[in-house]
């Protein structure tokens, strides 16, 4: 952590305080709904409204970030955050259920709108606060510590919860949104140019450019969709885990527990055993065949330890291609259009996830829960074999750390 600038260090605060607050404010968020309705499919409709705007906007947004100070709009994106939180704490002050919900859903479209921004702007920001060696490493640091953080707050909200009534808990998540604010009002302006005023034909001539610019990368193209089968396999995790644990292996509540735990825990390992293995596209494939053998793996599996002990090497592996994939974008892409391009990226990712949730819950393939596991995996695991071997038979100099490249020169 010594080795990172100032600025770094200010991002990765405000992220691991946002995550921490933002998931201790999920799970509240269903157990109050739940309590007000007894409904599972109010459960449903509130993250279609989280997620059907999120994926709009996404697609829409990418020519905006181009003329934003990222800095700037981090930050504010982190104040709306923190107020949004408050919306459905009034309602429940105020004693009225239809307030409550009201503010829930204003709360779920908030959060669902701006996370797609966010993500764009803090992945585009990494190259101008990181050195170029230093982008995988940073990668790994902030996507292990934010899964990490992922697993603790729910402990620590159960905790809470214990001492402290429910509605409360959406107080300490806007003091965390806010705390989050502070902590990114560290990281000094690293643009200087000026932000183009906006018009119709800016929207649509850079909206057409961003897409076009995007495809002219083939090997960012490939990461980026190598990077959706990984999504599409999450996706179809959502629906498949309690099924597996509770059905399959006829494993108790406190046993899914530790299985939907053990992956962010193998997920801080990994991001420790990236910092002492060689960057280059070996490893990175590696990572990505390894955590879809972790699916297959599932297949196979007749006790739920195995189960465990399949999600932690997952957990283990997937950051060793996840850090990496990310490093050669933010590298390789144009500085100029990273923000951009970075929105890009990320709807192809985000989109296949919903596809995966589709894939594992229709009845239309007919598949047992060990069948859908082996298929989401094989899904990852063929083409990360494929383009293992054409790493090692056809090195890609765009893949390669500079020590390599000064090797072959």
């Amino acid at each position: 952590m010594n080795k990172f600038s100032k600025s770094f260090k200010a991002l990765w605060a405000g992220e691991v305080i946002s995550e921490f607050g933002g998931a201790a404010g999920g799970i509240i968020n269903g157990l109050l709904l739940f309590e007000l309705t007894g409904s599972k499919e109010w459960m449903g409709i509130l993250w279609l409204i989280y997620f059907i705007p999120s994926l709009v906007l996404q697609g829409i947004s990418a020519p905006f970030l181009n003329h934003v100070v990222k800095e700037k709009m981090l930050k504010n994106i982190q104040l709306i955050r923190a107020f949004a939180y408050l919306l459905p704490l009034v309602g429940y002050l105020i004693g009225s259920t239809f307030t409550t919900i009201f503010g829930l859903i204003l709360l779920q479209c908030l959060l669902g709108l701006m996370q797609p921004i966010y993500a764009s702007l803090s992945f585009s920001l990494l190259p101008d606060i990181c050195d170029e060696e230093e982008l995988a490493d940073a990668n790994g640091l902030l996507d292990g510590t934010i899964r990490l953080m992922s697993f603790l707050a729910p402990g620590a909200t159960s905790l809470l919860l214990v001492v402290s009534p429910m509605h409360l808990i959406y107080g300490l998540s806007s003091l965390m949104f806010l705390a989050s604010y502070f902590a990114l009002s560290q990281i000094p302006k690293t643009s200087t140019k000026k932000v183009a005023a906006w018009t119709k034909k800016i929207w649509w001539t850079e909206m057409k450019e961003g897409y076009k610019t995007f495809f002219k990368y083939p090997h960012l193209l490939r990461l980026t969709i190598l990077s959706s089968t990984v999504q599409f396999a999450v996706g179809a995790t959502l629906v498949l885990s309690v099924p597996f644990i509770r059905g399959d292996l006829n494993g108790e509540s406190w046993q899914y527990g530790i299985f939907s735990g053990a992956f962010p825990v193998g997920y801080a390992l990994g991001m420790i055993l990236l910092t002492r293995l060689p960057k280059n596209a070996q490893t990175m494939y590696f990572g990505l065949i390894g955590g879809g053998l972790s699916f297959v793996f599932l297949y196979f599996v007749q006790s739920i330890p195995l189960a465990w002990i399949c999600e932690l090497f997952g957990g283990v592996l997937f950051p060793l291609f996840n850090a990496q994939n990310a490093a050669t974008f933010q590298r390789d892409a144009p500085r100029e259009r990273l923000t951009q391009l970075s929105a890009v990226r990320l709807l192809f990712i985000r989109v296949t996830m919903p596809l995966g949730i589709l894939f594992a819950s229709s009845s239309i393939f007919d598949l047992s829960t060990r069948q859908t596991y082996f298929i989401v995996g094989s899904v990852i695991v063929l083409p990360g074999l494929y383009y293992f071997v054409i790493s090692l038979l056809r090195p890609d100099s765009r893949l390669l750390t500079q020590q390599e490249k000064q090797k072959i020169s």
